[in-house]
């Protein structure tokens, strides 16, 4: 079976390695980089930067754990950047190591379908037809150019331009308190920008537990990254020689050095062959497909960003696995039920399953637990104790059905809740796991069991 495969994201560079796997001659084709936007241009370079940023906020603090330093710390953002490009080309090479070890074929070019089982490749010496039996369309998304904010790479930047900033910026107005603007804000804060944030809803990361987003503002608030313009819009933008000058539906002139724009993403669908071939798009250009990530032409697949489902690495990576044993003659089909999402933020946010507005609205009764990190005895001896667990749980059968997470290493606890989410298991099972102590995760044991109010480490109520 021959599949060639569009994009070597996350989503279709796992694809590619699945369907090798189950012994397919595969070829991925990419324009552009090995390993798409997650590796080179989201999730592993904002995670670098926001790991010296975190770093650098601890450095600042060392004398609390009894660290003599002598003198200021200071920020050198060229030294993070070379940090930041050498895990990049690290997992590049590592990915490319693995197309070599599994026998896939790599094509540099820009892929397009031309038909029943032909796609076109147009590289750089010329062009390449071919010939193949399955498509797994893998192209991604892109920043979502918007008219009131021109890119200029300068002083209207999107997440990629931030990403290659070769200093830190005095002041940056940040557009869209959402994932992208709300862990650029908690970087470029730390580094010393002057930090303002501008977002259309009524709180940030909006799509999050409301308590989650309370907690959040209050430590952005205590870090002087100011949040004060929610259910505003900006709706006009002038770059003068002092800055960036940002006018609001609220009558506001916002002034910064800098501004950055994080309000959604366009999927990448055009140009490659869909409406010649019948393939069916929605409205905002995705590419419509079904739970066994099959399109409306037999045959083609799409994964990932490009499908506009949710717009996260891991989400396409599964739905790789899926489009290619399908693709081999398999039965898999998506579940997104329980997939944990991850916001870098400081501190972390983690979530999986139902948020309690969601419940709520739903008519689901349910119940509530909620555990402090300034209970556990490890947030104290690693000093980071703010933030909370809470889990939400059935009422009527006490299955969870979503946790939220706001924390240190919130990225990492959400694990062990989501398959509480996957397979059902109740608030009860999960308390009943003995956890190690001392652990940031016995605060996961310990929101099981104030669902039903008997959390140890919780003074009883009057």
């Amino acid at each position: 079976m021959r599949i060639t495969i569009l994009g070597a994201g996350p989503g279709g560079y796992v694809a590619a390695l699945k369907a090798a796997q189950l012994g397919a001659e595969v070829t991925v084709v990419e324009a552009g980089y090995v390993g798409g936007v997650c590796l080179n241009r989201g999730c592993i370079p904002t995670k670098s930067l926001a790991a010296s940023a975190e770093l650098f906020m601890k450095a600042k603090e060392l004398s609390k754990f009894g660290i003599d330093l002598k003198g200021e710390p200071t920020a050198n953002i060229a030294a993070m950047m070379e940090r930041k490009s050498k895990i990049v080309d690290t997992q590049v090479k590592g990915i490319m190591g693995l197309f070599k070890s599994w026998g896939v074929r790599l094509v540099e070019g820009r892929g397009r379908l031309m038909g029943p089982g032909r796609v076109e490749v147009l590289k750089k010496d010329g062009a390449e037809v071919i010939e193949t039996d399955r498509v797994i369309i893998c192209t991604g998304s892109r920043p979502a150019q918007i008219p009131t904010f021109p890119f200029d790479g300068k002083n209207i930047l999107s997440s990629d331009n931030a990403l290659n900033i070769d200093s830190v910026p005095e002041s940056m107005i940040i557009v869209g308190a959402g994932v992208i603007g709300c862990e650029f804000g908690s970087i470029f804060g730390a580094l010393g920008s002057d930090i303002t944030m501008v977002e259309m809803m009524d709180r940030a990361v909006a799509t999050e537990d409301t308590e989650v987003s309370e907690l959040l503002e209050r430590e952005f608030k205590k870090r002087k990254i100011k949040l004060v313009h929610k259910n505003t819009k900006i709706e006009k933008v002038e770059v003068r020689e002092d800055g960036v000058h940002a006018f609001t539906s609220t009558g506001l002139e916002l002034v910064g050095k800098k501004m950055l724009v994080s309000i959604g993403r366009a999927m990448n669908s055009d140009g490659i062959g869909l409406e010649e071939t019948g393939v069916a798009k929605g409205r905002r250009g995705e590419i419509v497909v079904n739970d066994r990530m099959e399109t409306s032409v037999p045959g083609v697949y799409a994964v990932g960003d490009v499908t506009g489902a949710m717009l996260l690495a891991h989400v396409a990576s599964k739905q790789g696995i899926v489009a290619a044993v399908n693709a081999l003659g398999g039965n898999a089909a998506m579940d997104y039920s329980a997939v944990p999402a991850a916001i870098f933020t400081v501190p972390e946010i983690a979530s999986v399953g139902l948020r309690q507005f969601q419940a709520e609205k739903a008519g689901i009764g349910v119940k509530v637990g909620r555990f402090q990190y300034r209970a556990l005895g490890k947030a104290h001896a690693i000093g980071e104790i703010a933030g909370f667990i809470k889990v939400i749980a059935d009422a009527d059968n006490d299955r969870v059905l979503g946790a939220h997470i706001i924390g240190a290493h919130a990225s990492d606890l959400i694990h062990e809740l989501a398959i509480a989410v996957r397979y059902g298991l109740t608030s009860a099972q999960v308390a009943e796991t003995i956890h190690t102590h001392p652990t940031l995760g016995e605060g996961v044991l310990e929101a099981c069991e104030a669902v039903h109010g008997q959390a140890i480490h919780v003074p009883k109520e009057k």
